[in-house]
């Protein structure tokens, strides 16, 4: 795993989106790290009716696309470190920089705030 990518990058990616196409760069990070935190903000959303995903599919075919790398850190360790991101008011958000501080790799995001003040972002995205 080279990066962590945000639950949007993750959509993007699965979905074949075309906004993709303003990250040409995005190829170099493969494989590309996924926090189940993103998997289960996409079930949120879901439910809300802000994306239509078929879950549990969803969720094996991203663990057997050899694209992605499914990163298991421990849930406690998360939320110790994310105490420390009072900046980051959305929970996602703060789990997913505290995710990647954690595991010391950059964390591919496009929303402002993250680019703005986590530290360890990727750096294409500065």
């Amino acid at each position: 795993m080279t990066c962590l990518l945000d639950t949007h990058f993750l959509l993007w990616i699965v979905s074949s989106s075309r906004r993709l196409k303003a990250f040409p760069w995005l190829r170099n990070y493969e494989p590309w790290g996924v926090s189940p935190i993103s998997l289960l903000e996409i079930q949120l959303l879901a439910e809300v009716g802000r994306r239509k995903i078929d879950n549990p599919r969803f969720v094996r075919e991203v663990m057997a696309d050899p694209r992605f790398v499914l990163d298991d850190a421990p849930a406690m360790t998360l939320v110790l470190k994310s105490l420390d991101l009072g900046w980051a008011r959305d929970p996602f958000d703060r789990l997913l920089a505290a995710h990647s501080l954690v595991r010391r790799v950059p964390l591919c995001s496009v929303d402002a705030v993250m680019l703005e003040r986590h530290k360890h972002v990727v750096p294409e995205l500065r």
